[in-house]
């Protein structure tokens, strides 16, 4: 009887992949945020968390406000009761976050500037300015059940970490 020893698991994801083929995939977390203005609290908390968690360097404070904006957005702009769903994934090269809801239509000027600027007395307006302005690189896809309204922050160049 041939006994040979298995495979040792890939540290990442306790997979047994073929040799020299181990991709570590990056830390993330997903929780489904009721479709209240509570959720925006509780999204602004967890992204706090996640970074402090993994002492990752991206702008704590600059992702909760975003997060807030896109979770805030996604209350107050889509209509039901489905959950919305947050994703925050931590790269080598920075952070990750999307903000999933049921209306599939893509958000208003998020990727380009509108033709007038925001009122400075108006309480509503600047969400998305603040998302394009502060965010590395921002976005909307369709997703099954609606939309995914994304961002990036960058690490700062000397705390960026090679690829593993």
């Amino acid at each position: 009887m041939d006994e040979r020893p298995a495979a040792p698991a890939c540290p990442a994801s306790g997979h047994h992949p073929s040799p020299g083929h181990c991709v570590a995939s990056p830390p993330s977390w997903r929780v489904a945020l009721p479709h209240t203005t509570a959720a925006v609290p509780v999204a602004r908390a967890l992204v706090r968390t996640a970074l402090t968690e993994l002492e990752h360097a991206a702008d704590s404070d600059t992702a909760e406000l975003l997060t807030a904006e896109l979770v805030a957005n996604a209350v107050e702009h889509t209509s039901g009761e489905a959950p919305i769903r947050l994703v925050v994934e931590l790269l080598p090269t920075g952070c990750h976050v999307e903000v999933h809801d049921p209306d599939p239509a893509p958000p208003g000027n998020l990727t380009r500037p509108p033709d007038t600027e925001p009122d400075p007395w108006q309480e509503h307006g600047r969400g998305l300015l603040l998302i394009r302005t502060l965010s590395s690189s921002c976005g909307h896809r369709p997703t099954e059940s609606g939309k995914a309204v994304w961002f990036r922050l960058p690490l700062p160049p000397s705390r960026r970490r090679p690829p593993e």
